[in-house]
Order: structure tokens, then C-alpha cells, then sequence
């Protein structure tokens, strides 16, 4: 390896170690949040309120490392491909941490009422997210297409367990009037869960797009196929 390139590598693994942290911080704040809504800890979610900063100025770092490496060094190929990735997933980590804290904010107001009903689904979805929040950095470090291209296939159980905490919440509002704002908060946290999870999914795209050079995205590549496909007059 050449002295130009050292310099370079060290800063790609700093990057890589930032990203890592926010990762982890984001995780942690989906998982106090839940564990403050489930436990009914007012302590916890305000841990959550309070940690928020930390991840803001991450993202910042990350952005900030992201644009002089690319004025800097004009990186080509697959370090542009890394570093613009970076700047993506770095967003969408900073958007998880809002939402965990959105959820924090819901289990404030909830805590001021006798709770609804004791949360089971909701935790599955929390940790279903979590672990998709994990493993698409883990996909991301060591550029592991498949793990991300699974991050992404995993949003759908989400999805379908969001809907039936819906269904069930819709239940109770419709029998009982009085239970309709802690069913609307409970709601609001499935839709937060869900976003993370969005975000998860996003991160696997980027993954992708990185190691394979190809754009997953509102499944961009296949209506391409299917456009050229049609414009050559095939069925």
C-alpha cells in the first residue's frame, strides 16, 4: 500500500467507526424508549429526550467527514460509492434516533393515564426493528449484500405486525370512547416502529447499492427491465 493511500484508508475506517456509534446509539434509544413505554418509567424516556443531541452531532461529524473526503480526495468507483452510502445511512440513523424519541414523547403522555392494555406486539415490533437497524450497519461494515438485501425482506413482518396492533387499538376505541387518545398515542409508536424499520430498509438499499452498484429503490431496476422489455416490442 502507498503512502497516498494510507491516510485515505485510516479515514474510511473513521467514518466507518462514527457510523458504528450512531448505530449503536440509535439502537439504544429505540430500546429505552420501549422499555420506558413497556415498564412505564418516566425516567427512561426522558434518558431517551436527553440523549438526543449526541446523535444530532454524529450526523453532523459524519456529514461533514463525508464532503471533505469527496472535495478532497475524489474518491472513484466503490470509495465513492462507500462514502456517498455513508451520507445516506447517516441520515437515516439520525432519523431513527427522532423517532425514538417521538416514542418517548408519546410514553409521557401516556403515563399521565392508567395504562390500556399490557403491550406485547408492540415490544415484538421494537425489537424486530432493532435487529434490522443492527444488521443493515453489520451488512453496511462488511459490505454483505445478502444480509441486506434480508434487512430488506424483513420490513413486510413489520409492516403486517403494525397493522394488527392497529386493528386491535381500532377495537377498543370503538368500544369504549374514553380509551381513544392512549389508543391514538399506541398507535403513533406502532407507526414510529414501523418508520425505524422504513429506515432499516433503506440502510439494506444503500448496502446494496454500494457492493453491487445497483438501485433496489421502488424496485427502479425492474421497472427498467420491464420498460426495455416493452420497448423492444417484447410482451
Amino acid at each position: 500500500m502507498s503512502k497516498l493511500e494510507r491516510p485515505f484508508d485510516e479515514e474510511l475506517k473513521t467514518l466507518k467507526e462514527k457510523l458504528l456509534e450512531m448505530a449503536a446509539r440509535a439502537e439504544e434509544q429505540i430500546a429505552l424508549a420501549i422499555r420506558g413505554l413497556k415498564d412505564r418509567e418516566e425516567k427512561l424516556a426522558c434518558q431517551v429526550l436527553e440523549r438526543e443531541e449526541a446523535i444530532n452531532l454524529l450526523d453532523i461529524d459524519v456529514d461533514e467527514m463525508c464532503l471533505r473526503l469527496l472535495a478532497l480526495r475524489q474518491p472513484m468507483a466503490a470509495d465513492l460509492r462507500f462514502i456517498t452510502s455513508a451520507m445516506k445511512i447517516s441520515s437515516d440513523l439520525e432519523r431513527i434516533g427522532d423517532l425514538a424519541v417521538n416514542i418517548a414523547e408519546r410514553t409521557l403522555d401516556l403515563l399521565k393515564s392508567p395504562q390500556l392494555k399490557p403491550l406485547i406486539d408492540i415490544p415484538r415490533m421494537a425489537q424486530m426493528a432493532q435487529d434490522m437497524v443492527r444488521d443493515a450497519l453489520n451488512a453496511f461494515i462488511n459490505g454483505d449484500d445478502k444480509l441486506a438485501k434480508e434487512v430488506c425482506e424483513r420490513d413486510d413482518r413489520v409492516d403486517q405486525l403494525n397493522d394488527q396492533v392497529f386493528r386491535e387499538l381500532l377495537t377498543y376505541m370503538m368500544q369504549d370512547a374514553g380509551t381513544i387518545p392512549r389508543a391514538v398515542d399506541l398507535i403513533l409508536v406502532g407507526r414510529h416502529l414501523e418508520r425505524i424499520a422504513d429506515h432499516a430498509t433503506n440502510i439494506g438499499e444503500d448496502v446494496i447499492y454500494m457492493v453491487k452498484g445497483k438501485t433496489i429503490k421502488h424496485h427502479i431496476e425492474e421497472g427498467r427491465a420491464t420498460g426495455l422489455k416493452t420497448c423492444a416490442g417484447g410482451e
